[in-house]
């Protein structure tokens, strides 16, 4: 791929790779329950479902998507359903974004926050419908290219990872914030209630 060519995908890809979505919303919880550690290995585990659908679109999954509406529903299903489960679990957990927790380290494992973020990435439309449209514009029209798929899927990967450790970052100064119980309510219940919204969407959307 020519260096030009993937400066514009990088410009391209910047806005979903930042803007809001079920990847980002973890890493945001994640950060305030856990810690800075706890994002960087969800983070990796968000990297790592988008480069596998990077792959999957290129070798055809998103032609598939696009005509089998049994694997579009088990896969929104599952989406759908692991979504609203980690809303519910968020919203009804009272330690959820508890400072004292955040700074005793995460009470999950680094692998366990890993395969959470890995599940929750492969089954996110958002990623699927961006990888979906956007990298066919930046292949070769000769056919499948494994080199231009592993640079466009590690890119894309890559930037959603810096914005992960952004997150993880200004954690300190999140946590500042929730110095009072009823901040922490309404933050567990938001946070909570756009998971929630995020698998409601899911759950409704269409091909």
């Amino acid at each position: 791929m020519p260096f030009d060519l993937w400066l514009v995908f990088i410009a391209v890809s910047l806005l979903p790779a930042i803007s809001p979505g079920p990847g980002v919303m973890l890493a945001i919880s994640n950060t305030l329950r856990f810690g800075r550690n706890a994002t960087l290995a969800s983070a990796s585990g968000n990297a790592a479902g988008l480069v596998v659908i990077g792959y999957a679109v290129a070798f055809g999954f998103g032609a598939i998507m696009a005509t089998s509406a049994l694997a579009f529903t088990v896969l929104k299903v599952i989406g759908a359903a692991y979504l609203i489960y980690l809303g519910i679990k968020v919203w009804r957990d009272a330690s959820s974004f508890q400072v004292a927790n955040a700074s005793t380290g995460p009470s999950k494992s680094p692998v366990k926050l890993f395969l959470e973020a890995f599940l929750v990435s492969i089954t996110n439309p958002k990623a699927i419908l961006v990888i979906t449209a956007l990298f066919p514009q930046f292949m070769s029209k000769g056919g499948i290219s494994l080199m231009e798929t592993s640079v466009l899927s590690f890119t894309y990967a890559a930037l959603c990872f810096a914005n992960h450790a952004v997150i993880a970052v200004a954690g300190n100064q999140m946590r500042r914030f929730l110095t009072s119980d009823r901040r922490i309510r309404w933050v567990r219940r938001v946070t909570g209630g756009l998971f929630v919204g995020f698998g409601s969407a899911l759950a409704t959307a269409s091909r």
